[in-house]
């Protein structure tokens, strides 16, 4: 299978010599493409800085993070910049879209940025938005569509320029319960339809029942794998919960 994401023994320090604190210690695993990543652990365990690691948004102190082919450790300035635009999709809890652009604009801005041609910016927004079935929406406006359609217009955003991984940090933090649904369905449209590889950041196993594949973070190591296989959706939930008690988290917090 082809590799996607390669962590190797990356370490994270923050602080000075006489007050240092290790957020990552030693951590390294694969991601094939087309996968579905939950990255779960307590508050402070380290999975933030972790993701924000490979989102090359923070700098690791040790170890490599390769993308695709691209060591991003390595990649420094514009050509950062441009492997971030170019190589990654981000889906935020509060979608940031613009709200002066139309629904069109929001998806196709990242082609734009890239001088896509304008015809092929057309036809690649009206084909993401068909497969979405969010083309009624394209001419409106974010505050003139319901909350499932901007989780779409984000989503269209994050994979219209056919990224190597797309990240998520916490996306159901700050959503009601139906919302939260419909989200993490449409993740599972992105990854089984789109072939999309997902990496996703949450402290809830509801969240993260919808993974394939989940690496449970303590004190900055990987503490547990669980893989979904052929367990229904219930099935792996349960076995969430048994790991997230192993890790002494309060079931007030995953459930």
């Amino acid at each position: 299978m082809e590799k996607i994401l390669e962590v190797k023994n990356i370490e994270k320090y923050y602080g000075s010599k006489s007050n240092l604190t290790k957020a990552i210690n030693n951590i390294s695993f694969d991601v094939n493409k087309g996968e579905f990543l939950g990255i779960m652990g307590a508050s402070g365990s380290g999975k933030t800085t972790l993701l924000n690691c490979i989102a090359t948004i923070d700098r690791v102190t040790a170890g490599h993070i390769i993308i695709g082919d691209k060591d991003v450790t390595k990649l420094k300035g514009n050509n950062l910049n441009k492997f971030r635009r170019e190589e990654l999709g981000f889906i935020f809890q509060d979608f940031n879209l613009l709200d002066t652009l139309t629904c069109y604009e929001n998806i196709a801005l990242a082609l734009t940025i890239q001088k896509v041609k304008a015809k092929e910016i057309n036809d690649r927004v009206k084909a993401i938005a068909e497969k979405l079935e969010i083309k009624d929406v394209l001419k409106k406006y974010p505050y003139q569509v319901s909350g499932g359609q901007k989780q779409r217009v984000a989503s269209a955003r994050a994979i219209i320029t056919n990224p190597k991984l797309v990240l998520a940090d916490e996306p159901t933090g700050a959503l009601d319960s139906k919302s939260a649904r419909q989200l993490l369905e449409n993740f599972e449209y992105l990854n089984e339809k789109f072939q999309a590889t997902i990496l996703m950041v949450t402290h809830d196993a509801f969240t993260a029942s919808y993974a394939n594949r989940i690496l449970f973070i303590k004190d900055g190591k990987i503490f547990n794998e669980l893989i979904k296989g052929d367990d229904t959706r219930k099935e792996f939930f349960e076995k969430i919960i048994e790991v997230q008690t192993l890790l002494g988290g309060d079931l007030n917090d995953v459930i």
